[in-house]
């Protein structure tokens, strides 16, 4: 992963898992292990049952042969104050409400107006954060690349603000985004420094900033309000050694120049329904940055059969793999309504496929 990464050509094309619901760890792990324990969100489960979960991802990681591990910060799993049977507020104050299947989604942001930021003080970052790092190289050694997920400058500063009122700040306050902005982006050079510390491979930078017709904001507000802050964690990364993933959602085109200007080393997930057509994505970029994802996780991989996926794979194989820079993985998370069987499916035809030593 870390060849293709660099945009080498490994032995054969890696494939990886950037995100997982605990749900689909169930069900995935269902098809590895007989006895396996009944779904529950994780911000409801105790610590043995979150160590039980953890080991599974785990198991699933080892018996597949999958090539990197995604380490997430101990505070994205932890309720800090349990409202009630649903809410629950984080270590930054924004108030979330449990899905049906465990997914949590923001409800309350605490800077309800701009001049809340005077008195608003951010966590610090604990040890305590990079622990999944640390068991995920105790367990994997250097067999895998281990990553590390850290929210960027948007998503950390929306879910403070609200988005909509995020979004109208960018025209009516530019001075307010920028200073929440420094905020966030102080905790994620905490965090980046501590992940270098933990010895980490990759940093995955994820700012989801579009949706499938385009970006969320304009690509001269992508520029100034958002680009200059990941930069800087993208720059400290860099300088200590690591991988640096950028990851978001939706259709990118717009500021995709950008985001190869900024230096990235792979992007993520490319997402065939916002028009992230793989080929054409290749063709654009070169060798420029490693190509990571683009296997539907909307519609293929929850209804599609397992024929099926493995033409997908075959087809993101031939559009993608060619002089390396590709890491095979779907088109977003692993989510509840993925079939196991076809992500099974998945894995097996990379590997069957993926072969460099067989195009040769």
């Amino acid at each position: 992963m870390l060849q293709a990464l660099d945009v080498h050509q490994p032995d054969r094309v890696p494939v990886w898992i950037h995100a997982v619901n605990e749900i689909a760890v169930l069900n995935i792990a269902r098809l590895l292990r007989p006895e396996v324990p009944e779904p529950k969100a994780v911000n409801l489960m105790s610590q043995d049952e979150m160590f039980a979960l953890l080991d599974l991802l785990f198991v699933i990681h080892e018996d597949l042969e999958i090539d990197g591990f995604t380490a997430l910060p101990l505070s994205e799993l932890a309720a800090v104050d349990n409202l009630d049977d649903v809410h629950f507020r984080d270590q930054w104050g924004t108030v979330w409400a449990r899905g049906p299947h465990g997914m949590a989604y923001v409800v309350e942001s605490p800077l309800k107006d701009p001049r809340d930021l005077d008195s608003y003080r951010r966590p610090g970052v604990g040890p305590a954060e990079m622990f999944m790092v640390q068991l995920a190289r105790e367990r994997f050694g250097q067999d895998k690349a281990i990553c590390f997920l850290m929210r960027g400058t948007f998503v950390r500063s929306w879910r403070l603000r609200g988005m909509q009122a995020l979004l109208m700040d960018m025209v009516d306050r530019p001075d307010f985004v920028h200073r929440l902005a420094e905020v966030v982006t102080g905790y994620n050079l905490e965090l980046c420094q501590s992940l270098v510390e933990a010895g980490a491979d990759v940093l995955i930078v994820e700012d989801d900033i579009a949706g499938n017709d385009r970006t969320l904001m304009s690509p001269r507000h992508f520029q100034e309000f958002i680009a200059p802050y990941n930069q800087r964690c993208l720059d400290y990364a860099h300088r200590h050694g690591l991988r640096v993933v950028r990851h978001s959602d939706g259709n990118l085109w717009s500021v995709l120049d950008t985001l190869l200007a900024m230096g990235y080393d792979g992007l993520n997930p490319l997402e065939p329904q916002a028009g992230m057509h793989l080929k054409r994505v290749k063709d654009y970029c070169g060798g420029r940055i490693c190509l990571l994802g683009n296997i539907d996780c909307g519609d293929l991989l929850c209804s599609g059969s397992e024929e099926e996926v493995e033409a997908a794979v075959m087809q993101a194989i031939a559009d993608a793999a060619p002089g390396g820079g590709y890491v095979l993985c779907s088109s977003n998370s692993i989510h509840p309504g993925v079939r196991a069987e076809n992500f099974s499916a998945m894995v097996r035809a990379a590997k069957a496929h993926g072969s460099y030593a067989k195009e040769a």
